[in-house]
């Protein structure tokens, strides 16, 4: 008998492999509040708290959903206690493979959420995990008819853009990747993943100024408007740094500048242009996109506290708060130059 008992507990630990844990604070059972839409774009290392509480309030008290594929239940104390927001619960889902997007009881639970948070990690688990499954069909359903507030930071952001850097080969940094833009490793994917408003055509990146990510992210634009034959945007947050946009397309910017010396930054291929395709764009050669000195038009915002400055999503044009710069490539080297508002229609 003792020898069956023992024989059963060791298959049991050998069999057992859950596919998730999930950690709840709050109420167990489902509350329906009608949520305010809108979407927290958040670049890494550290929440800002007002960012954060924008983004709990527009749960309007309904159930939080934070979903990972790595880390515990960081947040669900965070947002459920120390932000002074109510809401009905805080539950955090981590993910440990793909079979976890098939289990009922998680897709009830992203049904349910009036606000869902991407934690950071490794956005390549979060698109092999979730793209083309019940998950994010759901999450879009749920954007567009439920009007859920959506918000993510540092590979949690990264996602969110309808043009994404998956990571699915592994990172890259701006000189590798201007150095040679056609590298396997710049993978820039357009299949359908998450549909959210404002962020169509936009490519998203994080750990802005403190990485040096801005080359590599001229260098995913560059890919995109090649091999897709998008005219993409993109918007980046340094760390520390929130945009968040409203269900009217207004990006408002939370940080901590001056204290600390950061931005925000929106990106655009110069609408002036007749032609704005790089000059060179060739495998194993040093990307050259300069237009005379004119490629790319930048509103870089100093992010303050309290959310007082923002850009427009609906024109690209009108903003408070920031400075228009120039972006262009020179064999391989990222420079920039002071410059004014985009002229066009």
């Amino acid at each position: 008998m003792i020898i069956t008992i023992l024989a059963f507990l060791v298959q049991s630990c050998l069999f057992h492999d859950p596919a998730y844990t999930s950690y709840i604070v709050g109420d167990e059972a489902d509350v329906k509040t009608s949520p305010m839409g809108g979407v927290c774009l958040m670049g890494g290392a550290d929440e800002d708290d007002e960012a954060m509480r924008w983004f709990l309030q527009r749960a309007n008290g309904g159930d939080v959903l934070v979903l990972r594929a790595s880390g515990a239940d960081g947040y669900n104390k965070y947002m459920f206690e120390t932000l002074g927001i109510e809401v009905n619960s805080v539950q955090s889902i981590v993910f440990h493979d793909k079979r976890a997007t098939y289990d009922p009881y998680i897709q009830q639970q992203v049904a349910n959420a009036e606000a869902i948070w991407f934690a950071g990690g490794n956005q390549w688990n979060y698109v092999r995990f979730w793209r083309g499954t019940p998950i994010d069909s759901i999450i879009n359903a749920n954007i567009k008819h439920k009007k859920i507030v959506i918000g993510g930071l540092s590979a949690g952001m990264a996602i969110m853009g309808s043009i994404y850097f998956s990571a699915e080969l592994s990172s890259i940094q701006s000189p590798e990747a201007l150095q040679d833009p056609l590298s396997d490793t710049i993978s820039v994917d357009n299949q359908p993943f998450l549909n959210i408003s404002f962020l169509q055509n936009v490519i998203t990146d994080t750990h802005y100024a403190q990485r040096n990510r801005q080359g590599r992210h001229v260098a995913f634009l560059a890919k995109a408007y090649q091999k897709f034959g998008i005219n993409a945007k993109g918007i980046a947050c340094d760390e520390g740094v929130a945009v968040c946009i409203d269900i009217n397309g207004k990006a408002y910017m939370y940080g901590a500048y001056p204290e600390q010396d950061h931005s925000a930054y929106f990106i655009q291929v110069n609408c002036e242009l007749k032609d704005g395709n790089p000059e060179v764009y060739m495998a194993g050669k040093p990307l050259h996109w300069s237009k005379n000195a004119s490629a790319l038009k930048v509103y870089q915002i100093k992010a303050e506290p309290g959310g007082k400055f923002y850009f427009d999503l609906n024109d690209w044009k009108t903003g408070s708060g920031g400075e228009w710069k120039n972006w262009y490539v020179e064999n391989g080297e990222l420079k920039q130059k002071e410059s004014s508002k985009p002229i066009c229609k």
